[in-house]
């Protein structure tokens, strides 16, 4: 019997670096992008996708035919919006000037491709809300001037 679990876990653990080795980099992008900081100096960003990586492998076993990648992405944003309005500031990222819930919204939306209705059920937010948040944020990201102070740290909905 030892022999069979041991072949298990040898079995799980090569799966699970395989998706890590195909998935990793773009999970990674999208939690940098999460947290804004920059590419090459994101600890959060790592720190952030390593608690949700470890979930996955944690939960690797019951998947039972669930896409990995769309768990860890879930987690990954779950994680982020239940961390981000008290610990999360931008660092200078290419969504700095965004507040944490345009930056969740508009990665998920825009980045990931989900629609928005699995967004706003994924959030538990309205769609129009949702919608609402992803126009800010793009006319936001593509805007000359920067936010004021007032209006970067003005206080979020939850998520």
């Amino acid at each position: 019997m030892g022999e069979r679990r041991a072949e298990s876990t040898r079995r799980r653990t090569r799966e699970f670096e395989a998706f890590v080795a195909g998935a990793g980099g773009r999970l990674l992008h999208a939690a940098t992008l999460l947290t804004a900081e920059l590419p090459e100096d994101n600890p959060d960003a790592r720190r952030l996708l390593t608690d949700a990586l470890a979930h996955t492998y944690a939960e690797w076993d019951r998947l039972r035919g669930e896409d990995p990648y769309s768990r860890t992405r879930q987690d990954l944003a779950v994680r982020f919006a239940r961390s981000a309005w008290r610990r999360h500031r931008a660092h200078g990222g290419v969504l700095h000037r965004l507040t944490p819930q345009e930056r969740l919204v508009l990665v998920l939306r825009l980045y990931e491709g989900i629609p928005e209705e699995q967004t706003a059920a994924q959030l538990g937010l309205a769609v129009e809300r949702v919608r609402t948040v992803c126009h800010r944020a793009v006319a936001t990201a593509h805007s000359p001037q920067p936010r004021t102070p007032a209006a970067r740290t003005a206080p979020a909905e939850a998520v």
